[in-house]
């Protein structure tokens, strides 16, 4: 399979994901060695709207091979957080009027991975059958929760089946280097190499 498949036309994407996550060979886990179950699905950040509507198209479609996926979007999950603890009306309440550095300290605060998004992932994923786990809306809750803050805290929560992260940016990896993600194509989010490049992986 070209390495060259994020350029490629959404499509021939389509049916490379649709393909690959529907094996039993990814489905079950087979030739990762020790590593986690991780998956990066790297697109243009222009993309936005058209990788939300694939993503839907592609568990509707899963799910009809009987596959039980559960999706999530980081940014549907974060505002149910906040209405949760009843400060959602608030936070829209505070935004116009202080800094971008204090309103950015308050969301990091609430809306921390390892106390508040890993723990309302986990019950999410415990409630329901599941076969893959789709992970979305990393561009809309950018910069007050990183995707490797995401994944380096979901390493002990979604171990038991893959977990396929949907990146407005590009998944870089060198030897040199290791691997980072480069959110939007600019913006580094800290490095993070426990993941495989899904177009990478040979479909079944």
């Amino acid at each position: 399979m070209s390495t060259d498949l994020t350029s490629a036309a959404l499509p021939a994407r389509f049916d490379h994901l649709l393909r690959v996550i529907g094996s039993e060979r990814f489905l079950k886990m087979e030739s990762l060695g020790n590593e986690v179950p991780f998956f990066i699905c790297p697109y243009a950040p222009q993309e936005a709207v058209e990788m939300q509507k694939l993503v839907g198209q592609l568990a509707r479609r899963l799910r009809q091979q009987g596959v039980h996926v559960v999706e999530i979007n980081l940014y549907d999950l974060a505002v149910e957080l906040l209405q949760e603890r009843g400060i959602w009306e608030q936070v829209l309440e505070v935004e116009p009027t202080v800094g971008k550095a204090e309103f950015l300290d308050l969301l990091q605060g609430v809306l921390d991975p390892e106390t508040h998004v890993i723990p309302a992932i986990g019950q999410r994923l415990a409630g329901e059958a599941c076969d893959v786990f789709l992970l979305t809306g990393a561009g809309e809750v950018f910069p007050y929760i990183r995707s490797h803050n995401v994944l380096n805290n979901l390493q002990s929560t979604a171990k038991d089946f893959p977990t396929v992260l949907f990146f407005p940016g590009q998944y870089e990896q060198s030897q040199a280097a290791g691997a980072s993600l480069r959110l939007f194509g600019r913006l580094p989010d800290d490095k993070y190499y426990r993941a495989f490049n899904i177009y990478h992986i040979e479909a079944a």
